[in-house]
């Protein structure tokens, strides 16, 4: 299966700071671009960390936070927000990054590893060139229910199984995939429902082999 990657969905308006950015600029920022982070630059426009919301209004209550901030990772301790006044100081660092050809589903793992919310995009150099969001990666749960059924019947059942389009029906509602027919002896049911997980915007999968009675089927009831 193929995933979309991150450059498929990132953002490449990228509001950025430098480590010289005074505090008040950053807020500025962040109000008129109605963003909650924003990353922290070199030089040569590598991602050094990130200021968000949550680093500015520990200055402010000059306290560490609840829990995590979800915008970077631990927080600095309290005395260093307290005292600093630029964006090198109250910054989280380092940054986490993902590269543009990583899969969807890679930049996901990520983001719940480290609790965060969003994933600075580098080149092959390590340069900043995108952003991209949580809800940027909800977007491959809007497929359409058609495009879905297409890439099981061809890449899933065809290619990687090497079955016959008209081996299985497969019905697709809102995400929910249903897989009915017998499989030969050699395809193993659980392999096809894995494949099917791994197709961008699927929610379920189900199996139904062949003469299974569907009991909230009004038009099997009977048969």
């Amino acid at each position: 299966m193929k995933h979309l990657k991150v450059s498929d969905l990132m953002s490449d308006a990228v509001v950025r700071a430098q480590p010289g950015t005074p505090f008040k600029e950053i807020a500025h920022l962040l109000q008129e671009y109605d963003i909650t982070a924003v990353p922290v630059v070199d030089g040569e426009d590598r991602p050094v960390g990130v200021v968000s919301e949550a680093d500015l209004l520990q200055k402010m209550w000059g306290g560490e936070p609840d829990g995590p901030s979800g915008d970077g990772e631990r927080p600095r301790p309290a005395d260093a927000k307290a005292s600093a006044t630029d964006a090198a100081g109250l910054m989280t660092s380092p940054a986490v990054c993902a590269r543009e050809d990583w899969s969807v589903v890679d930049a996901a793992r990520v983001m719940a590893r480290h609790g965060i919310k969003r994933l600075l995009v580098v080149d092959e150099a390590g340069r900043l060139i995108g952003v991209v969001s949580r809800s940027d990666l909800l977007r491959v749960f809007l497929r359409t229910d058609r495009a879905i059924r297409t890439e099981i019947i061809e890449e899933a059942m065809v290619k990687s199984l090497g079955l016959a389009p008209s081996s299985m029906q497969v019905d697709v509602a809102h995400g929910h995939v249903v897989l009915s027919g017998r499989l030969p002896d050699d395809v193993s049911a659980s392999v096809l429902e894995e494949l099917c997980r791994r197709v961008d915007g699927v929610v379920a999968v189900e199996f139904r082999a062949a003469g299974e009675v569907d009991a909230e089927d009004p038009a099997s009831v009977g048969r």
